[in-house]
Order: C-alpha cells, then structure tokens, then sequence
C-alpha cells in the first residue's frame, strides 16, 4: 500500500532550515517542520502512509521512522528520539523523549511531557497519558514526571540546536567511508 497523499511521484517536503546529517535517508510522504534535524544514518519512510515531523524536533543516529500499512506517523514539536529508537504508525505528542533504543509499535499514542525509557517497547494500540514515565516491555507507565524531569527534553533540544550550529559552521569535520 502507498502513501494516500502519493499520486504520481511522492517526495518529502523539508523546511529549510532543517538540519540533516551525512547517511540520512528520506523518502516519500515525509514532512519536516522547521528547526528539526535529522542525524546521522536515521531512516525516515513515507511510503506506505505519510510521516510528519514536527518543529524543533531532534532524530538521532540510527532511528528508524516508518509509516505501516496506510496509518501515519505524527510526531508533534520539540520531540527527542534518542539513538536507534523505532517509530511506527504512531502518536507521539509535544515535548516527550524516547529513549534509545527504544521501539514504538503502530497506533500507539505518548501524551504529552513524557518520557519513554532506553530500551523500551511500546506494543500496538497503547496509550500513555501526558506527563508520564514509561518504561520497561512492554512498557508501562511507572509514574508521573517529576518537575526535574519535565527539563530533560528541553535540554536535548538546546544540546542539538548548538550542534547543528557547529556541524554548519564546519567546527565539526569527519571522515566516511
């Protein structure tokens, strides 16, 4: 199945000023709002629904992002997804960190100001509230955020935004093979 919003060729829309690294791949129905980033080896398909990502939203190293069978892939503004996550089909609303490695199956659904944990699987069709604490696999929600732990995705965001401003003013040079 294609992306619905495909008629002849489909082909990602991307802000101008999104930052996107060496190795990254970007195809289809993908939509990327301004001040996002996508880093290095990241995988984003739109091709079987489509994919929006919001502003200021940071994709790291090695992600995966996938729209599965039609069902699309929201992803609100200032979302961190950390290191080798995968994302399908999913809701994930503002302001939420996912944790390395973590993975995130179809039609699930993070609420707002949440936290998904390193390693943790979200199965299909699961919903978690906003402000919440999710961890484990599958995950479950282990509390509500702390006031402390509220800052912890604004503090990704500032990381990457002055990273970004290295890696385009060439302060940062690497080598690939």
């Amino acid at each position: 199945m294609t992306s619905q919003n495909c008629h002849q060729v489909c082909r990602p829309e991307i802000h101008e000023t999104v930052y996107i690294a060496q190795g990254a791949q970007i195809f289809g129905d993908v939509r990327i709002a301004e001040g996002a980033s996508v880093w290095f080896n990241a995988v984003l398909r739109g091709d079987e629904g489509p994919v929006d990502i919001g502003r200021d939203c940071n994709i790291q190293d090695n992600v995966l992002i996938h729209s599965d069978l039609g069902a699309a892939v929201s992803i609100a503004e200032r979302v961190t997804i950390g290191h080798g996550a995968v994302v399908r089909s999913c809701r994930i609303e503002a302001d939420v960190m996912i944790g390395m490695n973590a993975t995130i199956m179809s039609r699930a659904q993070i609420g707002k100001n949440s936290i998904v944990g390193a390693n943790s699987f979200v199965p299909y069709n699961k919903s978690f509230p906003p402000g919440s604490m999710i961890i484990g696999t599958p995950a479950r929600l282990i509390r509500p955020l702390t006031e402390d732990e509220l800052l912890f995705n604004q503090a990704s965001i500032d990381v990457y935004r002055k990273l970004i401003e290295q890696y385009r003013a060439g302060n940062i040079a690497g080598v690939s093979g």
